[in-house]
């Protein structure tokens, strides 16, 4: 058993500024990832960082795009917290050695971003999270912060209350790939989840393989709700054939959409007849797929982004990076011919529900960065301001965690007095039992909590080493891959920009035949050590779980907002729709209940207007 007071679970952006944090507040921390921090999915990260730095912007306009991005959906004190500790959190970075783009005269390089007013976006070229990430990395070394990397976090070690918001976390237990040890990690004070989005719920998606949504899975099952699952951002420019991400600066420093007759189509739509190309991401996807479905798309399936115009000088300056990326993918010079791009799956707005401390319901047990909801982001999140939430709701995560007093959160976390009744939309089948296995329902029928942190942990840790003894033995059954892909195809299918009752109905039908099968899955590799057989068939077993909660959540939101688009009522419904979805685990079923929306920031109340730019 390993020992510290603050354990950090994954160590990309977030991860990193929560464990320089926590050391910085004196707690003994250390990072558990399944990665190399190095390796983390923020190194794709290719745009910028959002923070009002320039005379003329302030942090007020940063707030105010981006809870009109949200749809009215973010929560006011998360929204005017990220927009305040921006530029202190840039500027930290700038000062530990980050190589921004810079102005002639030596001031931080700042570009248009979509959906902001004023050019805010802070970038290193297009190269913006690889370069964060080696920065921070460099000071948690510095620092001589413990790394365990190549340990895969299974499960969090939480007492087992009936009501979740008495449950505590200790700890939690890890795989570590090189040697095939299921060991506890005992935290003194805190867990901090930071292990990224679900986008491998998906087919065509921008994240990479990594990205299982762990975390998510194991706060929910732990019992820590989910919030607003169903936001799901498609980003605008993907490459067809292989999700990998074109920045949206292509488009800051200029880029424009054609369709395939040739036409420069996005300020034909009303909703974007000012800003084109620089509207928000959600109503690009929107208009790219309806040049598509309506016969204008390059052989039905995508459109053109043309950077030629910007000239050879400039490209290799600013967009360097997007060159190689259409050179290697797609076979296309983006220097004489334009590059082909579709929406695809980028980045999950909702997430574990936390206050703006990055704490849960559950005591000892934080989320931050794309695993969390402080409900920044809302219904859609603004190009540029994820990196911002990595590090200003990582570093406030971090603190909280090693005991910091950050004063007392205006956001409300687990089911309390301000919850609204459970929904009582009829599910098209029967939920199945939330990640249960037989491991699971062997351990639950022995029943009791362990008398103290240790105990608990050493519990939970041969409860792990059952789970993996019982897949290692079984010699037959199904693969994780043909469940996995078969998850991926239904969730892309009928869970994507546009999306009808029937469809997210068919979803939750197909996501409860991978959960039945998942029952017999079985681990084709029996080796101990070096098994990515043996991980993957375990994330698929994170991917069941939050794919039903954002297919829930997309079917009983009959409403549209943000990235949530529904056939069946195409209207942003303000009346019966100014709140939080959220998704409980609720004795193994997952149940739906409301929380409303805060508008009300410090100084002004932010109320909803038509959205459009």
């Amino acid at each position: 058993m390993y020992e510290h007071d603050v354990i950090v679970v994954g160590a990309g952006g977030a991860g990193l500024r929560a464990a320089i944090a926590a050391h910085e507040a004196g707690a003994d921390t250390a990072l558990v990832s399944k990665l190399h921090p190095v390796r983390s999915h923020t190194g794709a990260a290719e745009g910028g960082i959002n923070a009002a730095l320039q005379e003329g912007d302030d942090w007020e306009l940063h707030a105010y795009d981006t809870m009109k991005g949200s749809d009215y959906l973010g929560d006011a004190p998360a929204v005017e917290t990220l927009a305040q500790d921006a530029p202190e959190e840039t500027m930290h970075l700038e000062h530990w050695g980050m190589p921004f783009s810079r102005e002639e005269d030596g001031r931080v390089s700042q570009r248009p971003f979509g959906g902001l007013s004023y050019p805010r976006t802070t970038y290193a070229g297009a190269e913006t999270g690889h370069h964060l990430l080696h920065t921070m990395y460099e000071q948690v070394v510095k620092r001589g912060i413990q790394v365990y990397d190549e340990w895969y976090v299974m499960n969090l070690a939480t007492t087992d209350e009936p009501d979740p918001n008495d449950r505590e976390c200790h700890g939690v237990v890890a795989y570590d790939v090189q040697s095939g040890n299921i060991e506890g990690f005992k935290a003194n004070q805190g867990v901090v989840l930071a292990t990224g989005g679900p986008g491998q719920a998906f087919d065509h998606t921008t994240n990479a393989v990594s990205c299982t949504g762990d975390g998510h899975a194991m706060a929910y099952r732990a019992g820590a709700p989910l919030e607003d699952m169903e936001f799901i951002q498609f980003h605008p420019t993907s490459l067809p054939s292989t999700g990998v991400l074109i920045s949206e600066g292509v488009r800051g420093e200029g880029g424009i959409l054609y369709n395939s007759e040739g036409e420069r189509f996005m300020f034909e739509y009303g909703y974007a007849n000012n800003s084109g190309e620089l509207a928000s991401r959600d109503v690009v996807a929107r208009a790219e797929l309806t040049e598509v479905d309506e016969g204008r798309g390059i052989e039905d399936e995508y459109v053109h982004l043309d950077m030629r115009h910007l000239g050879e000088e400039r490209i290799m300056d600013r967009l360097e990076n997007i060159l190689h990326l259409a050179e290697d993918f797609e076979g296309v010079d983006g220097l004489v011919e334009p590059m082909p791009v579709k929406p695809g799956q980028h980045y999950a707005m909702g997430g574990i529900e936390t206050d703006e401390n990055g704490q849960t319901c559950i005591d000892g047990l934080y989320a931050a960065g794309e695993c969390a909801c402080v409900s920044v982001h809302g219904g859609n999140r603004l190009g540029g301001n994820a990196l911002p939430e990595l590090i200003v709701f990582g570093k406030r995560a971090g603190r909280h965690a090693a005991g910091e007093d950050l004063g007392e959160a205006e956001i409300r976390t687990g089911y309390g007095d301000d919850a609204e009744d459970e929904d009582d939309t009829e599910f098209p089948v029967t939920p199945g039992k939330a990640g249960l296995d037989e491991v699971d329902e062997a351990i639950a029928a022995d029943g009791g909590v362990a008398a103290d942190a240790e105990g608990l942990l050493e519990r939970a840790v041969e409860r792990e080493r059952a789970r993996v003894d019982r897949l290692l033995d079984r010699d037959e059954g199904v693969q994780h891959a043909e469940i996995r892909s078969k998850l991926q195809q239904a969730m892309t299918d009928y869970v994507n920009v546009f999306r009808t009752e029937d469809g997210i109905k068919k979803a939750l039908e197909i996501i409860r035949e991978c959960r039945q099968e998942y029952q017999n899955v079985y681990v084709d590799d029996p080796s101990r050590t070096f098994n990515t057989d043996l991980q993957h068939t375990i994330e698929t077993r994170n991917l069941i779980d939050v794919a039903e909660t954002i297919a829930l959540g997309a079917l009983v939101r009959n409403e549209f907002r943000g990235a949530h688009w529904r056939q069946e009522n195409q209207i942003r419904d303000d009346e019966n729709w100014l709140k939080h979805t959220m998704v409980s685990w609720d004795g193994g079923e997952p149940s739906v209940w409301y929380r409303p929306v805060i508008l009300e920031g410090q100084d002004k109340t932010y109320e909803p207007k038509e959205r459009s730019y």
